[in-house]
């Protein structure tokens, strides 16, 4: 999330700069886990959400976490758009991947926190197969691995 907020708060300064942004009501915010996307035309709202794409591919943050809301008329010309920001996995997700680390034979353990998956095993060669399996077979979700050991 922290990544998230500087992405947004970039570019909000980026639009404040921009020429083709000067005068209109283009706009950008977060609160909690939702961004909120302002403009004057639909076209408007999809330059600040390229904008915003490309500053979270340049802190590593997949697009995919973001789940896009529908364009909503709020007066005049004026449009907004609420993008929501996902954040772990769902149960049903949890459970595709714990069965599928479970039915692989590797010498590791899988137990659902939460929202996250936690895979505990010895030797970080088994760890580092069951990354590999989980990241060929789990494509259509992003997968972030963390507090992995040394």
């Amino acid at each position: 999330m922290v990544e998230v907020k500087n992405a947004v708060d970039n570019t909000a300064k980026e639009i404040g700069t921009r020429f083709d942004f000067k005068g209109t009501s283009a706009a950008i915010e977060l609160k909690d886990k939702e961004i909120t996307l302002f403009g004057d035309a639909e076209f408007q709202l999809t330059q600040v959400e390229d904008i915003l794409t490309g500053k979270l591919a340049k802190r590593s943050v997949d697009v995919r976490f973001l789940d896009k809301g529908d364009v909503q008329k709020i007066g005049g010309d004026r449009v907004k758009q609420v993008v929501k920001v996902r954040n772990g996995i769902e149960t049903e997700q949890a459970k595709k991947i714990t069965r599928l680390v479970k039915d692989s034979k590797l010498k590791v353990q899988a137990a659902i926190q939460g929202e996250a998956v936690r895979i505990t095993g010895a030797k970080r060669d088994d760890l580092q197969a069951a990354m590999a399996l989980i990241r060929k077979e789990i494509a259509d979700v992003p997968l972030s691995f963390n507090n992995f050991r040394d």
